[in-house]
């Protein structure tokens, strides 16, 4: 049985605790930590045996703690993603790796002077069984070499502390490592078109067209739209030589009546990605728990998100398309996970 420790017990830590102690297999949390040391104290009310660290490096260092969960705020990501490293212990971080490229660069050299993956970022779409369906079509051959990508990312509403940036660093940034991950190649260059502004969005600049290169000449276009009310809305669709695939209706049930056809439209990304989740935390509880390494999203995959995440940002204060330069790929990473 594997020892997980939890740091950060927010809303993306509970979700994440409740999913190791009633819905997954091959796991038990004996340690949690949060910077709000008394919602520490009462989320592990509800954990039998867990012991209440004042630090993410005392749950680290704990005999007791096999493997860490990281679910704190990205700032502090990086000091206990290190800290695990340094401790030899595997390590599953919520996305972002770090908030900074310097910052993803002292993680990868931290991590191959260790010798081994140690260390699993929170992408989780590439557990989802849509996207696995879109990605297994297009190394299938069945549409042809793939050439463009079509994706929208629309979400009803963000919250009040969400910063005119985050619609690329916070938002975006899962179309971004998704889309190396489908093509398996790198991104080689972003830039950023600007239309007229929601009077949903504030202060925001919402919407934006978020557009991609690859290195092997495809191109990516993002629709990122954060206030549209409706609903959360993810949309993908691959154009390849020969054909297209997309990524099917979420929504189990359609309804006719009244004269109209009706589909609902999930709420948030937690209802329309909780499967994804599910998968993403077992496949890693999976392979660590035998002293194996992870085998999803590396922190190669967290480094170049954070790249392209910096020149797409770029890209929107400038208007010009911006190149993406990233560091030679240490052999532990060898391939687009």
């Amino acid at each position: 049985m594997l020892t997980v420790g939890v740091i950060g017990t927010g809303m993306i830590g509970q979700d994440h605790l409740r999913r190791i102690t009633r819905v997954l297999a091959g796991a038990t949390v004996t340690a949690v930590t949060d910077v709000d040391a008394d919602l520490a104290k009462r989320v592990a009310e509800g954990l039998p045996g867990a012991v209440v660290h004042q630090t993410g490096e005392e749950l680290i260092a704990d005999p007791a703690v096999d493997a860490v969960v990281v679910c704190s705020w990205g700032p502090t990501h990086e000091q206990y993603v290190l800290a695990a490293i340094a401790a030899g212990k595997q390590v599953f971080c919520e996305k972002p790796l770090a908030t900074t490229e310097e910052a993803c660069r002292r993680i990868v050299a931290a991590e191959v002077a260790a010798g081994r993956r140690l260390v699993q970022v929170g992408y989780m779409r590439r557990y989802d069984a849509a996207y696995r369906a879109l990605k297994a079509a297009i190394e299938s051959g069945e549409i042809g070499n793939p050439l463009m990508m079509h994706c929208a990312h629309r979400n009803a509403g963000v919250p009040g502390f969400y910063e005119k940036e985050s619609i690329i660093t916070d938002t975006a940034v899962h179309e971004i490592d998704m889309v190396r991950w489908m093509f398996g190649e790198e991104i080689s260059s972003a830039r950023v078109l600007v239309p007229r502004k929601n009077r949903n969005g504030g202060d925001l600049q919402d919407p934006l067209l978020l557009i991609l290169q690859t290195e092997g000449g495809a191109l990516i276009d993002v629709e990122l739209s954060v206030n549209i009310r409706y609903g959360y809305d993810i949309r993908g669709e691959v154009v390849g030589e020969d054909g297209t695939a997309s990524l099917g209706s979420q929504s189990p049930v359609v309804v006719r009546g009244g004269g109209r056809v009706a589909s609902p439209v999930p709420l948030d990304w937690r209802e329309r990605f909780a499967r994804a989740y599910d998968v993403e935390l077992q496949e890693w509880i999976d392979s660590v728990a035998s002293g194996g390494s992870p085998t999803g999203p590396s922190t190669w995959d967290g480094y170049a998100a954070a790249v392209v995440s910096d020149a797409a940002v770029e890209a929107l204060r400038s208007g010009s398309l911006v190149a993406v330069s990233l560091m030679e790929r240490p052999a532990l990473y060898e391939v687009v996970a």
